[in-house]
């Protein structure tokens, strides 16, 4: 059994030292612990690089004042902001990624004055949606830690978020569209646990499905437990989400309209 000075790094922990929310003694303790860590080192540097690239993609952009047209936009988006930052706690880099998609249209003039035929407008724009836009645009682009649990160990890893989740789960096949599993990881829900799949295509365009129970709504297009699907295309990237039996589910990635409604429906017809 590891001693406490030789006890891995929780990942809470690791992103305590990296917000520097230790002082003192028990941030002296964290180091020490550290020095015989090196997988936790290893997250460390990870997390700091990936935070310093991200608040460096739109650094001009972050100075920029806000147009003043924007701001009652800026004020009714106040909710997904709130969202949002649980994201930063869970990953590190979340919010950065909102932040400069958003001070990057807004800075642009390109706040949408309408929702496209057929899609979400941003107020109603379920939190789970959001969440799986911004969840892709955090993890898609890893090339050594895109998932927690690869595609070659899958029967564990649908073991693994079944149970985390509360639902028996079924990894959907692609392969007829072009793509295959890449693997899958957990994260944080309103009401529990959610999880999240990848997919590649040959070209190493990268899609995730990400799906978990949602808390009950009053809402008159969910009250009954299953929605159509629906286009969301005001996060990071793109994507097509729909309810079913009180869980949501989301498929995301950077494809046009047509394609993700085509996976859309491969997927649905497999869970």
């Amino acid at each position: 059994m590891d001693t406490p000075l030789t006890q891995p790094l929780t990942d809470a922990e690791i992103n305590r030292l990296l917000d520097g929310e230790v002082q003192g003694a028990e941030r002296d303790a964290l180091l020490q612990r550290l020095q015989g860590d090196p997988h936790g080192r290893e997250r460390l540097a990870h997390w700091q690089t990936q935070r310093d690239a991200i608040r460096q993609l739109h650094a001009g952009l972050l100075q920029a004042p806000v147009p003043p047209g924007m701001r009652e936009a800026a004020h009714r988006a106040s909710d997904a902001q709130a969202r949002v930052s649980g994201w930063w706690r869970w990953g590190g880099m979340a919010a950065g990624i909102v932040l400069a998609f958003g001070v990057g249209r807004l800075s642009n003039h390109e706040w949408p004055s309408g929702p496209a035929p057929g899609s979400a407008p941003l107020a109603t724009l379920p939190a789970f949606a959001r969440d799986a836009s911004v969840a892709h645009a955090v993890y898609s682009p890893e090339k050594r830690h895109p998932v927690e649990v690869g595609a070659v160990d899958q029967e564990h890893l649908v073991q693994w978020l079944s149970r985390r989740t509360g639902k028996a789960l079924k990894v959907p096949r692609l392969d007829a569209l072009g793509y295959e599993l890449v693997g899958g990881r957990l994260l944080p829900g309103d009401v529990g646990a959610r999880a999240q799949f990848m997919f590649q295509n040959a070209q190493g365009v990268r899609i995730t499905l990400y799906l978990g129970a949602l808390a009950p709504t009053t809402e008159p297009a969910e009250a009954s437990g299953e929605t159509a699907f629906r286009f969301a295309q005001e996060g990071p990237v793109p994507g097509f989400y729909w309810v079913d039996q009180g869980f949501g589910y989301a498929l995301s990635g950077p494809l046009s309209r047509d394609a993700l409604m085509a996976l859309a429906e491969a997927v649905y017809r497999q869970l």
